[in-house]
């Protein structure tokens, strides 16, 4: 395409009106998530940017805050109905955006998603999850589950140490000694934190640590098929195992299934965050409960109160340990 760029460009790359264009790039009511990516994303790769960035400039604010996941997993879910709920006595609409749909690397993925969004569709930003250090951005940013590299204020956790020694101590006092750990993405705060408190547990039993029980998951299903499986394959294989999350629990109790063991009769097992499907589950999980959409609703408030000037603190949540059918006590 040669010459400027117009919006009756973007409009026919993008298979839709110049209105919906127009809406898009203003953030007006009317456009879906899923065109709303469309849209941005043509106005990415047809180098618009400038015309969006004067727009932005001329209106000041959007009144629109973005939540940028890296996919819609019920992690994610759970956190917009609080994100959601904040906003309704607000003048804020919600943008949820999905930033590793698409084929290719996705490291990085929230400062790509921020350079489309920051400063033309949002005011401010609700980061979940995130895979790098905090870069200069256009936007103000709150961080939930930060990054373990971030050393900024404006951030959303919880008591992912107790959490997690709460989870292995329940193992423990069920006659538990060989406890796997299914870790989670090791970049992330939780996962190093609840590593920490796993072993901080088995310590305090005088249980010592082995590091063969330890296998790297993820935190997304498909990452934790092959470290299931390589746990249920150790020559003394663990009567129990704690996972850094409820995702990486159920794919542990479905590799189990697949070797002919029962949950929780040949091995218990124990995740993090309560999602839904950990109620629902068959059997029905024991996790560690995390206040998920009541941190979506910090979350926004801690970003209102920054575009209003004031100076975030960072927040920590409480855990809880909800004891259901995936653990009992060991049969051998």
């Amino acid at each position: 395409m040669n010459g400027r760029i117009t919006i009756n460009d973007v409009a026919r790359a993008a298979g839709v009106s110049v209105a919906t264009v127009s809406k898009a790039i203003n953030g007006r009511y009317g456009v879906s998530p899923e065109t709303m990516a469309t849209v941005m994303g043509v106005v990415s790769d047809l180098g618009y940017e400038s015309s969006l960035v004067a727009t932005s400039m001329r209106r000041r604010s959007t009144n629109v805050i973005g939540v940028l996941v890296a996919e819609f997993e019920p992690f994610s879910l759970q956190l917009l109905r609080g994100v959601s709920s904040a906003l309704q006595d607000t003048d804020y609409d919600v943008l949820a955006y999905a930033g590793t749909v698409s084929a290719g690397d996705h490291l990085g993925w929230e400062h790509r998603s921020l350079s489309r969004l920051g400063g033309t569709l949002i005011d401010g930003a609700i980061l979940v999850t995130p895979t790098t250090t905090r870069t200069k951005t256009s936007v103000p940013i709150v961080s939930v589950d930060p990054h373990i590299g971030a050393d900024d204020p404006a951030t959303v956790g919880v008591a992912n140490v107790e959490g997690a020694r709460a989870a292995t101590e329940h193992l423990i006092s069920l006659g538990h000694r060989r406890i796997a750990h299914l870790r989670g993405r090791i970049d992330l705060e939780s996962a190093q934190e609840r590593e920490r408190g796993y072993r901080e547990a088995l310590e305090s039993a005088g249980i010592p640590f082995d590091p063969e029980l330890v296998a790297d998951g993820g935190y997304r299903t498909s990452d934790s098929t092959a470290a299931a499986r390589g746990i249920l394959d150790l020559p003394d294989t663990p009567t129990a195992v704690f996972a850094a999350n409820d995702l990486s629990a159920i794919e542990m109790i479905r590799i189990a299934s697949e070797r002919g063991l029962r949950v929780p009769d040949d091995i218990s097992v124990v995740g993090f965050d309560d999602i839904l499907d950990a109620a629902s589950h068959t059997p029905q999980l024991t996790t560690v409960r995390q206040p998920l959409p009541e941190m979506g609703t910090a979350a926004v408030r801690m970003l209102l109160d920054v575009l209003q000037g004031h100076a975030p603190e960072p927040i920590r949540m409480p855990t809880t340990l909800v004891v259901r059918e995936s653990t009992a006590a060991p049969r051998r």
